[in-house]
């Protein structure tokens, strides 16, 4: 009996061990940067605040410690679940593709061997969105930048961010990922509504699309949205929706809306938390019951090393500067990233 009770127990802990390692792990993640310049002067857009010669004294030190903050966030970011870190992540607030060279080249994040898709947008500031992904995981099949058309009068500058939309295959998966960053709320939050509103409508026309031709196609849409989960931009012009036994195959998810409804949040703003950094998937990587990924859980990357302790700032993310004075931080935003999982036959 004692002998058949010991085989009965380490046959518990074997399958129990199988059960613990059946999942094959993706993490799919979004970054604003902030102000991810070079230090060249680029007569194309408005960089002067961050060269040598500005009120900011933007140089080569500066430069060089702030991609090696930002590479040890990469290099730490996730990898508690997957030791490889993420497989995609969206950037926003990058000056061109001499940064995100610089970026994957740096010495925390060069043996992973991370690629990266972008194009030169028309903002006059020159930041662009972006897109890194790990190789090794995902593989770009197609890739172009989506306009947006600001409506009149609804922002100063005619010319805004560009959307970035990548296709490709994430371990046999199709994925359709779309990074954003939309207009801010400079100005007034109202006054700016219709320019994120149009921003929204852009992607959502080109989500529908995809939807319409194959309504099991896995989407992501990712980005600052300088906006809320509940803001009407993300509600109401995406159609998103935080009740996930409520989100038809169809339709899109938004894990952020408990979290911020608890007042957790990726930015502050006068000592109010803000969850301006999402990642929103369609309704088809909800199915567990799949072949392919499927969405487990979303988490705000808010590590203590990212929150600035001390000053007028203490408890916000630990932003690269405090007014014209470097911070020696990373960035005003936390990251963001979604777990999802695969069955291993």
């Amino acid at each position: 009996m004692k002998k058949n009770f010991t085989l009965l127990l380490a046959l518990f802990f074997c399958v129990n061990a199988f059960a613990q390692n059946k999942y094959k792990v993706s993490l799919i993640g979004f970054y604003n940067v902030e102000n991810l310049y070079d230090t060249v002067n680029n007569t194309m857009v408005n960089d002067e605040e961050f060269l040598p010669n500005s009120e900011r004294h933007y140089n080569g030190r500066i430069y060089l410690d702030k991609l090696e903050r930002l590479s040890s966030v990469f290099y730490q970011m996730g990898t508690e679940i997957n030791p490889d870190g993420l497989a995609i992540i969206g950037l926003a607030e990058v000056e061109n593709d001499t940064v995100l060279n610089d970026l994957v080249n740096t010495k925390l994040l060069k043996d992973r061997k991370l690629k990266f898709v972008h194009y030169n947008s028309p903002d006059k500031r020159g930041v662009d969105v972006a897109m890194l992904y790990n190789p090794k995981y995902f593989t770009p099949l197609y890739s172009t930048p989506l306009f947006v058309q600001l409506p009149g009068g609804s922002k100063d500058s005619y010319f805004t961010r560009d959307i970035l939309y990548v296709k490709g295959l994430m371990d046999g998966d199709t994925v359709h990922v779309f990074v954003n960053h939309w207009p801010s709320r400079s100005g007034g939050e109202e006054r700016s509504i219709p320019a994120r509103a149009a921003a929204a409508s852009v992607a959502k026309h080109s989500i529908d699309s995809i939807l319409t031709s194959n309504s099991k196609s896995k989407i992501v849409l990712m980005g600052d949205l300088n906006d809320d989960p509940i803001s009407p931009s993300v509600v109401k012009v995406l159609g998103a929706s935080g009740n996930e036994k409520k989100v038809k195959e169809t339709g899109l998810f938004n894990p952020w809306v408990d979290m911020y409804k608890k007042g957790l949040g990726t930015l502050a703003y006068q000592d109010a938390w803000g969850l301006f950094d999402q990642v929103i998937i369609s309704g088809s990587w909800l199915n567990k019951d799949q072949s392919g990924y499927f969405y487990q859980k979303a988490v705000i990357y808010n590590k203590d090393f990212l929150v600035q302790k001390t000053g007028r700032y203490r408890g916000y993310g630990k932003r690269t500067w405090d007014g014209t004075t470097y911070n020696y931080g990373y960035s005003d935003h936390f990251p963001v990233y979604l777990v999802m999982l695969k069955k291993v036959n």
